[in-house]
């Protein structure tokens, strides 16, 4: 593939045609991270941006597309854009390190040692093939990476940090100093006291921090990656934020005081629907026919993301609130949710108990999922594409976050928005509060002011991405900046 990557560049061919500016695009190998930076780099090459595409070969190897997932969307748009000219997208494998077979999820440590230590070199070898040539190259790539600033000074080009999260999470990772020096981070006791310091944030509690600001140990491979991807972070010529201004307003102008941040959410498929290129790291099954079997608004959707595990307690408990409430339900119920060593975690008897009114896959396309008119609520980990995409689909939620900014994310839906409401915490879930909740939700008074507010929340959404929104013109702004930069020597 790598013969492509320089043909994208437009500098290969003996000066046939002015070179384009070349977008290498690269995601964490996370499938949170692959979906948004997938149709960031469809955007980018519609808007006349040469793109090269890296995945691990874990990641393609897992989406099982076969060869190169942007091949149906290569000539003439394919469906993913509004455009009928061709897209300049390459694709391009890195090994992260480890056999195809090793299990990432169950060595979960182990994996993040060798995207800390192993996947640089890896990286930098590859780029070293396909940035040919310095003045027309950009590297868009994840903020949670150890090693974009450092790659692009060596090799001459511009950083665009990628942050797949909120606003709000970028900022607060970006002062872990000032967390520190009033020991609300980096103690053996944290304070406990409301943490009112952080640039454009009012004030926020200790406990809705994201859960590695929480913890006491902070040796961890994970805080080691999220110091040295922050450090980094601080060296990015450029950020781009998968979220919305008037979402996030002080928050974004605090960023925006400190160097050029813009909020260009929400990053969907065209037309919010199944993604012409392949992203899902799970076979997907189709619900639609069990869907549209089922009364309007009547079904609870629970989904736990593709990334963080819960307790077999944590299930069971959940599992009793969801039968106990009498709720329609689809459940997406990942095959190592507890561990890959425990592929049927659900508690016995569950299945009879709920035939007929609940369905459980393995995974499917969540975007058709929320926007079927039979889902009437989202039983939701909290994970930033999750929320955008409830909110987008008009679907309120129930809040069960598991780590990391998911429970930094609830307190944006549930205290600031009052889009969604809490079911408890991790290890402090009990059946009881869950049937109430999914009552309440599904129909009660709770459900109808939810529905109103997350039908405002999608309207500023619409908005945003509309011509002339804030959304829209953010990322005009950053083509345009990104292009004067990457003009290249002509």
């Amino acid at each position: 593939m790598g013969q492509d990557a320089v043909a994208a560049n437009g500098t290969a061919g003996g000066g046939r045609r002015r070179a384009r500016p070349h977008a290498v695009v690269m995601p964490y190998p996370l499938q949170g991270h692959v979906i948004p930076a997938v149709h960031l780099a469809l955007r980018l090459a519609e808007r006349g941006f040469a793109v090269t595409f890296v995945n691990t070969e874990s990641v393609h190897h897992q989406i099982g597309a076969g060869g190169d997932i942007f091949a149906a969307v290569r000539a003439g748009g394919g469906g993913a854009t509004t455009t009928t000219t061709e897209l300049d997208v390459r694709y391009e494998l890195v090994s992260d390190g480890f056999p195809l077979g090793f299990d990432r999820s169950l060595n979960h440590d182990q994996f993040m040692e060798g995207i800390l230590h192993v996947l640089p070199a890896h990286v930098e070898e590859l780029l070293r093939r396909v940035v040919v040539d310095p003045p027309t190259t950009c590297l868009v790539i994840d903020t949670f990476f150890v090693w974009p600033a450092t790659l692009a000074r060596k090799l001459g080009v511009p950083y665009v940090s990628f942050w797949t999260e909120p606003a709000l999470i970028f900022n607060l990772y970006y002062h872990m100093d000032l967390l520190t020096k009033h020991g609300h981070f980096k103690c053996k006791e944290p304070r406990k006291d409301t943490i009112t310091y952080i640039p454009g944030v009012a004030s926020i509690e200790p406990s809705e921090l994201m859960s590695y600001l929480q913890e006491t140990d902070t040796t961890s491979v994970v805080h080691r990656i999220i110091f040295k991807a922050f450090d980094e972070a601080r060296d990015a010529d450029y950020v781009l934020c998968n979220t919305v201004e008037e979402l996030e307003p002080s928050t974004i102008a605090a960023l925006r005081a400190d160097r050029p941040f813009y909020a260009v959410g929400p990053i969907f498929p065209a037309g919010f629907a199944r993604s012409a290129v392949a992203t899902s790291m799970w076979a997907e099954s189709d619900c639609s026919r069990w869907l549209d079997a089922q009364p309007p608004g009547s079904v609870l959707y629970i989904s736990f993301g593709s990334y963080a595990h819960v307790t077999k307690q944590e299930l069971h408990e959940i599992a009793g609130g969801v039968l106990a409430s009498g709720a329609r339900f689809l459940w997406v119920m990942r095959p190592d949710i507890v561990s890959s060593d425990d592929p049927d975690p659900l508690p016995e008897g569950f299945a009879d108990a709920a035939a007929g009114r609940g369905l459980v896959v393995q995974w499917c396309c969540q975007v058709e999922v929320l926007s079927h008119a039979a889902v009437g609520g989202f039983l939701t980990h909290c994970g930033w594409n999750s929320i955008l995409e409830s909110v987008w689909a008009g679907v309120p939620m129930l809040c069960f976050p598991l780590l990391t900014d998911q429970i930094t994310n609830r307190r944006l839906v549930a205290r600031e928005w009052r889009a969604g409401v809490s079911i408890g915490d991790r290890g402090a879930v009990r059946a009881d509060e869950v049937r109430a909740r999914i009552e309440g939700l599904m129909g009660g008074e709770d459900g109808v002011m939810l529905r109103e507010q997350v039908k405002k929340l999608r309207g500023t959404l619409e908005a945003a991405v509309a011509p002339g929104g804030s959304s829209r013109r953010s990322f005009d702004e950053f083509v345009d900046e990104l292009k004067r930069r990457c003009g290249g020597s002509h």
